[in-house]
C-alpha cells in the first residue's frame, strides 16, 4: 500500500487538536465584552492611594473630554497655555494612578504617607513652574527676562519630576536618556570629540528647556495635545465598545481552513486592532491574552505562539490607514500629506503581514498540522457580521473625512463619535452600561497623559540637541561616513533606530529618532518621505530586537516561554521588516508615490521581494516542502540577500540560485515518493 511523502514531522492527531469552534466559543470570545486590561497597575490597597486614584482616573476622563472637544474646535486658547496646562495636569494623572508608594510596591502606612507627600511636593513645584513658565512668556519673548536662583531650581526639579514620571511611566530607559542628556548638557564641555561643547551654565540650560518653547513646551507636546491624545482616546473607546473580540472571532473563521488557523487569525486580528491601538504591548497583551492559548493549544512551541502575537501587533504600527496615529504624525513632522503617506506605507506593510503568513504556514507544515476539519471550524453569524461594524464605521469615518479634505484632529474626532454611535447601536451590553465607555475615556486618558510624559521627556533631548548642536555634529557625521558608503551610513542610522527605539513607546520612539537622525539622513540626499519611514519602520521593529524586545516580554508571560527565546522567534518572523527600509531607499517605487516612478522597476523590485520572503522564510523555518538540510537553508538565506542587494548581476545571480535551490527540493521530495510508492507496492 502506497504511503505519503515524509513531512516535516509526523502528522498531529485530530484527536489531540482542539478545534478553533472548540476553543473560541461565545463565552470565550464574547463580543459584547472589551479585551482585557493592559497590564496597568493594580488598584491599591491602602485608603489614600484608592482615594487620589479616583481622583486621577477622573481627570483622566475629563482630559479625554477635552481632546475630543479640541479636536472639533481647534486651539481655543495660546499655545503656551494649553501645552502647559495639559502638561501638568497630566503629570497629575500619572501621578495618582502611578505613585511611588506603588511603583515602589511600599505598603507600610507611613512609608506610604511619606511618599505621597514627595509625591504631592513634586507635582505641586511642578505646577509651580509652569505657572512660572506662563507668568514669564511674554517676557521671553522680548528679551527682558532674567531667572532667579529660585526660578532656576524649582525648573530643575520640575524636569527631574518629568524624567520620574516618565519612568514610572514606561521605564527606565527613556528616563535614563533624558537624564543622561541633561547632566551631558551642564558637564559636557569636557568630553571628547564631537561631544565637547563650549559649556552652559543652569540658566541657560532652564531657560532653553523649561523656560522656551524649544524645549518641553516645543512642537511636539502641541502635537500630542492638538492631534495624538484624539487617537488615543479613540482607540480606547473603540475597545471599550467590544469591537476588538468580535474582530479576533471573525479572523477565526476566515483562517480556519489553513495550516497556522488561531497563528493565522492573530496576524489578522493584531494587523487590525494594532494600527488603532497606538501601543504595541497594549495590543500584545489585549488580543494576545485571546490569540496565544489557541496558538498553543493548535500545537505551536509557546516561544513561537508569543513571537506571532509580538510580530504581528508590532506590524499594527506600521499598517495604513491608522498606522497607531503615527501617520497623522508624520503628516505634521514631514510636511506629507495624510494619502500621500498611506499609499507609500501600503505596499511595505503587505509584505511584512505576508512574510508573516508564509513563515507561520511553514511552520505548521514543519510540525504536520493540518486545517481543522470543516465541520469544527468557528462559524461567522449575522450578528457577528453586524458588530464588526463597530470596528469599519469608525475606520470609514478616518478615511472618508480626510478625503474629504478636513484636518487629521477632525477625523479622529468624527472617529470617536462613530465608534459611540455604532457601540451603542449595535451593542446592547453598552446599552445596558454605559459607565463602560467612562471607563474607556479614563484608561484613553492615562494613555494619553504617559505619552505626554514621554514626549515632555524628548523635549529635554530637543532643548540640549538645540543648544549644544549635537545633532547637527552627529549628522555631520554620518553625511561624512555616506560620503564613503551611502550602505554603511544607512547600517548605521538603523542601528541606532534601534538602539534608540528600544524600551520606548511607538511613538515617543518615532519622534526621538527623527530628532536625532533625521538630518543625518537628509544630508545623505535621502527624500523626506523616505527618511520618516526609514526611521519609523526601525523604531517600531525595536519592539521585537533583543535584548529588550518589549512586545516579545509582554508575550512571553502569556506563552509560558522564555523572554528571549520569544524575542529571537520574534526578530526572525520579522526579518523582512528589517529588509524593507533599505529597500525603499534603493528601490523608492516600492513607495508608489515618488516623483519619476517607474512601472517597470516597480514589478522587478516586487517580483524580487516575493521570491526572497519565500527564500528567507523557509530557511529560517528549515522547511518548505520537507526538512531542509543546513546546507540548504544556507544558501537559500545567500540567494534571498542576492535578490534584495542594488547590483543587477547579484540580482540575477540570486534568481538562479534560488530557482535551483527550489528545483532541487521539489526533485528530492519526488524521488522520496517514488520510492516510498515503491516500497508500498513491494
Amino acid at each position: 500500500m502506497a504511503t505519503p511523502p515524509a513531512r516535516c514531522t509526523a502528522s498531529l492527531s485530530t484527536a489531540t487538536v482542539l478545534s478553533e469552534a472548540q476553543m473560541s466559543t461565545r463565552s470565550d470570545l464574547e463580543p459584547d465584552q472589551p479585551l482585557p486590561d493592559d497590564g496597568a497597575i493594580p488598584p491599591p490597597a491602602d485608603p489614600i492611594s484608592r482615594a487620589f486614584r479616583i481622583v486621577g482616573l477622573a481627570l483622566a476622563a475629563l482630559i479625554a473630554v477635552h481632546a475630543i472637544y479640541v479636536a472639533f474646535v481647534g486651539q481655543y486658547v495660546s499655545p503656551e497655555l494649553i501645552r502647559a496646562g495639559a502638561l501638568f495636569i497630566c503629570a497629575a494623572i500619572v501621578v495618582f494612578t502611578s505613585p511611588l508608594a506603588a511603583n515602589l510596591k511600599v505598603t507600610a502606612a507611613p512609608l506610604v504617607v511619606l511618599l505621597w507627600a514627595v509625591d504631592l511636593v513634586l507635582l505641586a513645584n511642578l505646577g509651580f513652574a509652569c505657572w512660572n513658565f506662563l507668568d514669564k512668556i511674554d517676557d521671553i519673548e522680548n528679551l527682558v527676562v532674567s531667572f532667579s536662583d529660585f526660578d532656576q531650581a524649582t525648573a530643575l526639579l520640575a524636569v527631574l519630576t518629568l524624567l520620574e514620571l516618565t519612568r514610572r511611566a514606561f521605564g527606565i530607559v527613556l528616563a535614563g536618556v533624558g537624564l543622561i542628556t541633561l547632566l551631558y548638557c551642564l558637564f559636557g564641555q569636557d568630553l571628547p570629540w564631537i561631544f565637547r561643547h563650549s559649556g552652559f551654565s543652569l540658566e541657560l540650560t532652564m531657560e532653553i528647556i523649561w523656560f522656551g518653547v524649544q524645549g518641553i513646551f516645543g512642537d511636539p507636546v502641541g502635537i500630542v495635545v492638538l492631534l495624538i491624545f484624539i487617537f488615543i482616546v479613540f482607540g480606547a473607546l473603540l475597545e471599550g465598545t467590544g469591537a476588538g473580540n468580535v474582530m479576533i472571532r471573525m479572523a477565526l473563521a476566515a483562517t480556519a481552513g489553513t495550516r497556522g488557523g488561531p497563528a493565522h487569525s492573530a496576524i489578522i486580528a493584531s494587523s487590525i486592532f494594532g494600527m488603532s491601538s497606538g501601543s504595541v504591548v497594549a495590543n500584545v497583551v489585549g488580543t494576545g491574552v485571546v490569540t496565544i492559548p489557541l496558538i498553543k493549544r493548535r500545537g505551536f512551541k509557546g516561544s513561537f505562539a508569543g513571537a506571532v502575537e509580538a510580530a504581528a501587533s508590532t506590524g499594527g504600527q506600521i499598517m495604513p490607514p491608522v498606522m497607531g496615529a503615527a501617520a497623522f504624525l508624520m503628516v505634521s513632522l514631514a510636511g506629507v500629506p495624510y494619502q500621500t503617506i498611506c499609499i507609500a506605507a501600503l505596499i511595505p506593510a503587505l509584505l511584512y503581514y505576508g512574510n508573516l503568513f508564509v513563515s507561520v504556514g511553514l511552520e505548521a507544515r514543519r510540525l504536520g498540522l493540518k486545517p481543522t476539519p470543516r465541520a469544527e471550524r468557528l462559524k461567522i453569524t449575522a450578528d457577528d457580521w453586524l458588530k464588526s461594524l463597530m470596528f469599519f464605521i469608525p475606520i470609514g469615518a478616518i478615511i472618508g473625512t480626510l478625503a474629504a479634505g478636513r484636518s487629521p484632529s477632525m477625523a479622529g474626532f468624527w472617529a470617536v463619535v462613530a465608534t459611540i454611535v455604532a457601540g451603542f447601536a449595535l451593542n446592547a451590553a453598552l446599552r445596558r452600561d454605559p459607565a463602560r465607555l467612562l471607563t474607556a475615556l479614563a484608561k484613553g486618558g492615562v494613555a494619553g497623559a504617559r505619552i505626554m510624559m514621554a514626549v515632555g521627556t524628548i523635549g529635554v533631548l530637543i532643548g540640549v540637541f538645540n543648544l549644544t548642536g549635537l545633532g547637527l555634529k552627529f549628522a555631520t557625521q554620518v553625511a561624512l561616513l555616506g560620503d564613503q558608503s551611502l550602505f554603511i551610513a544607512l547600517l548605521l542610522a538603523a542601528g541606532s533606530c534601534l538602539i534608540l527605539g528600544m524600551g520606548m513607546p511607538t511613538l515617543p520612539a518615532y519622534l526621538i529618532i527623527v530628532l536625532v537622525l533625521g538630518l543625518a539622513m537628509k544630508k545623505l540626499g535621502v527624500p523626506d518621505l523616505s527618511i520618516h519611514l526609514f526611521v519609523f519602520y526601525f523604531g517600531v521593529l525595536s519592539a521585537v530586537t533583543p535584548p529588550v524586545a518589549l512586545a516579545a516580554v509582554a508575550a512571553a508571560p502569556i506563552a509560558d516561554a522564555e523572554p528571549i527565546r520569544t524575542g529571537i522567534d520574534a526578530l526572525k518572523l520579522s526579518l523582512v521588516g528589517f529588509i524593507i527600509p533599505f529597500v525603499f531607499i534603493y528601490e523608492p517605487s516600492i513607495l508608489l508615490v515618488v516623483v519619476e516612478f517607474d512601472p517597470v522597476a516597480f514589478v522587478w523590485v516586487m517580483a524580487r521581494l516575493l521570491f526572497a520572503i519565500w527564500l528567507l522564510s523557509t530557511a529560517l523555518i528549515g522547511c518548505e516542502i520537507d526538512r531542509l538540510p543546513l546546507w540548504a537553508r544556507a544558501a537559500r538565506l545567500a540567494a534571498g540577500f542576492l535578490l534584495i542587494v542594488d547590483y543587477t548581476q547579484l540580482q540575477f545571480a540570486g534568481v538562479a540560485l534560488g530557482a535551483v535551490l527550489i528545483a532541487t527540493e521539489t526533485f528530492a521530495v519526488r524521488r522520496r515518493l517514488a520510492a516510498q510508492q515503491g516500497g508500498g507496492d513491494d
